[in-house]
């Protein structure tokens, strides 16, 4: 059976969608917070989400991004904002489909079957990433080391979340500082010799024999700790 997760906190609406999708013979499962939905998708493992944008503890957008950093999972979103900004930001952030409210529901199924058709599910990273005793949880973005948590900063665990979504690759001082800091950024190496040497401290990675991340001078940075 197709597993629906459906994130949106109007309890009214996701009643309705409850019923439509469950007489359509869709398992549903729901919540009413992005990082609700963000354990339930690491957990629960679903076919496809179905997005709402404004949730009342984190954007829909900021949520989505997070989703894509352990998971490849189908994602619609349902969501009130119509204008041709969000639906970019969404797609860029890898949302599958974009449907605005108020909807038909006999649309929304065309289109939940129709992003099941086309989007192959592929490995992604896994959700939880462990490396002896460094546990790495993306879904509930937390850190842990010989069972206790490692208090990162926002910046710190956007880093290494760009680190571990990318096992063995390259990843070069401009793309990491686009991706943590924006686009406005591109080369500001001091920025990541602080916040690389940061990780190490916390993850106990010792940089002259590193486990984790490998520097290569000049270029850029290497996660090395999933290989």
């Amino acid at each position: 059976m197709t597993t629906v997760l459906v994130i949106e906190d109007d309890s009214s609406l996701r009643r309705a969608l409850r019923t439509s999708l469950r007489a359509r013979s869709l398992d549903v499962v729901e919540c009413a917070t992005a990082q609700d939905g963000l354990v339930l998708v690491a957990d629960r493992r679903p076919d496809v989400v179905l997005l709402d944008l404004g949730l009342p503890d984190l954007d829909g957008i900021e949520a989505l991004r997070r989703m894509r950093s352990f998971s490849d999972v189908p994602v619609v979103v349902l969501t009130a904002r119509d204008r041709q900004q969000d639906k970019i930001a969404a797609l860029d952030a890898g949302a599958d489909d974009y449907v605005t409210k108020p909807f038909d529901v006999e649309e929304l199924l065309a289109r939940l079957r129709a992003v099941l058709r086309r989007v192959p599910r592929t490995s992604a990273t896994p959700a939880v990433i462990c490396i002896d005793q460094l546990e790495i949880d993306l879904a509930r973005r937390q850190v842990r080391l010989a069972g206790d948590v490692v208090h990162l900063t926002k910046t710190e665990l956007a880093l290494l979340e760009q680190l571990v979504m990318h096992p063995g690759k390259l990843l070069t001082h401009e793309y990491l500082l686009r991706q943590v800091w924006g686009q406005g950024y591109g080369s500001e190496s001091n920025y990541l010799r602080v916040y690389v040497g940061q990780l190490r401290r916390k993850l106990a990675d010792d940089a002259t024999s590193p486990r984790l991340i490998v520097t290569e001078p000049g270029i850029g940075y290497r996660w090395i700790g999933s290989e």
